[in-house]
């Protein structure tokens, strides 16, 4: 960062890291991936982890993806969203790194609104709400558990985020790559959310659309999940 606070660019480092964790996502991995593609931001580096898919996922990246992204990388063993990030994040390059999930509920056109105050210095880590001034979507009982969990981790960071649990959280590459992350499933976003605020970095918040699946169509997360995010709140409060 200079000292305008500006994002000033490094020789050769792209602009953008998009980091896309994958598992099982044989349907929608070939329209995502081309949609980050063709998204703003011409010089991005794209990196795909697939976390030991067993629906055909590993061939269509191999064949299909390898070619036509920057990074492909498999894990031998299933880790889980955190553990695929984990990957994903040692591996960037670019001067911000955004998390993209490999489903569709999250459009890539909207990266400037995420990524933009990043790269233009006005913030260090940049959350992409959806529920910032808008009406909520998707299912009632996960809306609640996300308002809950928010509440709850607003509690003990001291931040005042509407959406802690957004797939979009842009973050400075060194502000990322200096987080020693532990969790391995979805216990990464309450995680990362506290060590992010004790590290004193300027987070923001900005408003994002979504366009929510349904469990029948693939989504992972669920009550066992919800009570690991409660304590992991509680576990990385301090440390």
């Amino acid at each position: 960062m200079a000292e305008d606070g500006h994002m000033h660019a490094v020789p050769d480092a792209p602009e953008l890291t998009v980091v896309i964790p994958c598992f099982n996502e044989s349907s929608s991995i070939r329209e995502i991936v081309g949609r980050v593609i063709a998204a703003p931001y011409d010089d991005k580096e794209i990196i795909v982890v697939d976390d030991m898919s067993t629906d055909g996922t590993r061939d269509i990246l191999a064949s299909e993806i390898e070619p036509i992204v920057s990074k492909v990388l498999y894990h031998e063993q299933n880790t889980g969203k955190g553990g695929a990030l984990r990957t994903g994040f040692a591996h960037a390059t670019g001067l911000v790194v955004i998390v993209q999930d490999a489903d569709l509920e999250y459009d890539p056109e909207e990266y400037p609104k995420v990524v933009g105050p990043v790269l233009a210095g006005e913030c260090d880590v940049c959350y992409g709400s959806r529920f910032l001034g808008q009406r909520a979507k998707g299912y009632l009982k996960n809306r609640l558990a996300n308002k809950f969990l928010t509440r709850l981790s607003n509690l003990f960071t001291g931040l005042k985020l509407t959406d802690m649990e957004t797939c979009y959280k842009a973050f400075r590459r060194e502000v990322i790559q200096a987080v020693d992350i532990c969790e391995n499933r979805f216990g990464f976003e309450p995680e990362i959310t506290a060590k992010v605020a004790r590290m004193g970095v300027r987070v923001m918040e900005v408003a994002i659309s979504y366009h929510p699946r349904t469990n029948e169509e693939g989504k992972k997360i669920g009550l066992k999940d919800g009570i690991r995010a409660v304590w992991c709140i509680w576990k990385y409060r301090r440390g």
